[in-house]
């Protein structure tokens, strides 16, 4: 027994609990009512991925709101990748954010996808599989979809396709075809949409994760466009359907919840502030609504607040005579200060030129006096030491 055989067994319950609620409708080897029950395995699926999906949504924008954080990081750490690492794996672990919970949806559907693979190749090759039985398996080999049966892929050769399947080669070559455009156009349209409309743009400039993103869009529908000519019609279905939920999800919270400051954010306040003011309301920055006369009362109120001014007092006559005299008498001391000064500075100076003079009249006498005292020095030096003739 595999280890992946009670997700065969749950994959293909789910199938026939649908296919049994719409064959009474479409007719048990309709191609339709098999196609509507992997449509609906999808739905139940990502129904159960709601909450890895808001998840998913906490973990982007937490990321994107780390961006100048670890653009500081990696300045500072550029030469040592071990220790820039590490200091990113701190940052990620105190602020709680997980970089890989952006994939957790697609790394959870991927068990579900092999699954539902691995039970339209056994139906392709009229084999049984978890609670698909012999009859079951009798009935999805003739179910068609647009002339292609559910398990057929464009590689099957024209033996199968013909003898196995009972359908037309071309017919299944130009289904699948259509198939994996429209699956790899949705997966680039997906991705494209969340790029450009529900991220700041600021935070694209020099930011490793809005390459990686901007990597995604591209590699992922050429991957799917070179693997998809290898899954049967039925996973074409299934991968295209949640390529669309994917699609009506991100929509949904561009519309109801953007980033802040990505162009969908701009655009959403622009139509609740237009809103507002049809309903005689004001939008404010922090995203209140408040009712427009109350909003220009507070406006007025604070332009008022800013303009007013305190103004003098308005003085008398006699008041402004009384302040020029005060103003009169306190300038004319001003004036007997400064002259006394000027007087004590020139008696000060004078001292000084005298002690200056002195000052000078001694050095002038020991500069006198030192060449004396150098040629009796040298009268006693000859007397010592008479010259050699």
């Amino acid at each position: 027994m595999g280890i992946l055989n009670p997700l065969y067994t749950a994959v293909s319950w789910i199938i026939v609990q649908f296919h049994s609620l719409f064959s009474p409708i479409f007719g048990k080897d309709s191609g339709l009512a098999w196609g509507l029950s992997i449509v609906c395995l999808v739905v139940v699926i990502r129904i159960c991925l709601i909450p890895l999906f808001v998840k998913q949504i906490k973990a982007t924008r937490g990321l994107q709101a780390l961006q100048p954080r670890i653009k500081e990081l990696q300045k500072r750490y550029k030469d040592d990748r071990e220790r820039q690492s590490q200091e990113m794996m701190k940052l990620y672990k105190e602020t709680g954010t997980n970089p890989l919970s952006s994939c957790l949806p697609i790394l959870v559907q991927s068990p579900f996808f092999f699954a539902l693979f691995h039970v339209l190749q056994r139906v392709s090759q009229n084999r049984t599989v978890g609670v698909i039985d012999r009859d079951l398996v009798d009935s999805a080999q003739k179910a068609h979809i647009f002339g292609a049966p559910i398990a057929a892929k464009f590689t099957d050769s024209a033996h199968k396709i013909q003898d196995q399947l009972h359908a037309d080669l071309t017919t299944v070559r130009i289904v699948t075809v259509i198939m994996i455009i429209l699956m790899s156009a949705s997966q680039f349209f997906t991705q494209r949409q969340l790029m450009t409309k529900n991220t700041d743009p600021a935070s694209l400039v020099g930011n490793p994760f809005a390459k990686q993103q901007k990597l995604m869009m591209y590699a992922f529908p050429i991957m799917f466009a070179v693997f998809g000519i290898n899954f049967p019609v039925g996973v074409l279905i299934y991968w295209l359907t949640t390529n669309v939920w994917t699609m009506g999800q991100q929509l949904y919270v561009i519309n109801r919840n953007p980033t802040p400051g990505s162009p969908a954010f701009k655009a959403r306040q622009v139509k609740l502030a237009e809103k507002a003011r049809k309903e005689g309301k004001v939008l404010l920055p922090d995203g209140k609504v408040v009712d427009a006369a109350e909003y220009e009362a507070q406006q007025a109120e604070l332009k008022a607040q800013a303009a007013k001014r305190v103004q003098p007092a308005r003085l008398t006559k006699s008041q402004r005579k009384a302040r020029a005299r005060d103003e009169a008498e306190t300038h004319g001391q001003d004036a007997t200060s400064d002259t006394s000064d000027t007087s004590g500075t020139g008696a000060s100076t004078g001292n000084g030129s005298g002690t200056t003079a002195r000052s000078n009249g001694s050095v002038k006498g020991s500069t006198a006096r030192t060449p004396h005292s150098g040629a009796r020095k040298q009268t006693q030096s000859r007397k010592h030491h008479p010259r050699k003739k």
